[in-house]
């Protein structure tokens, strides 16, 4: 299980915040770049952030844990629909990353 869950987060934070926003600090990952691709990007994106609610319903997670990980993805999707706005949205919400969080923090896993 432990495996399964630091296998997701790098995935998140791949997804969700490997690149730094030059002059800033933010942070902002593949989601925000393949969104940026019309119409099919928010598709892409959305479809590889059910990977984390797949592998929570593989580990056993409650369904109102999978419920809330559901309720990010829909959120970030929808806002992902409005040129521009959507996209500040992918650098600021990062969905991948708190359902990571979801999942480590019921599992009790601890983070350096």
């Amino acid at each position: 299980m432990l495996q399964r869950l630091q296998r997701l987060r790098r995935l998140a934070w791949f997804l969700d915040a490997a690149l730094r926003i030059p002059g800033t600090k933010f942070r902002m990952g593949a989601d925000a770049l393949i969104g940026l691709l019309p119409g099919g990007g928010t598709v892409i994106m959305t479809v590889l952030s059910l990977l984390f609610v797949w592998e929570g319903w593989r580990l056993k997670a409650p369904t109102s844990l999978l419920a809330k990980m559901l309720v990010n993805i829909a959120l970030e999707a929808a806002f992902d629909l409005v040129p521009v706005l959507g996209d500040l949205v992918d650098i600021a919400f990062k969905a991948n990353l708190r359902n990571i969080d979801l999942l480590e923090e019921y599992f009790g896993v601890v983070r350096r």
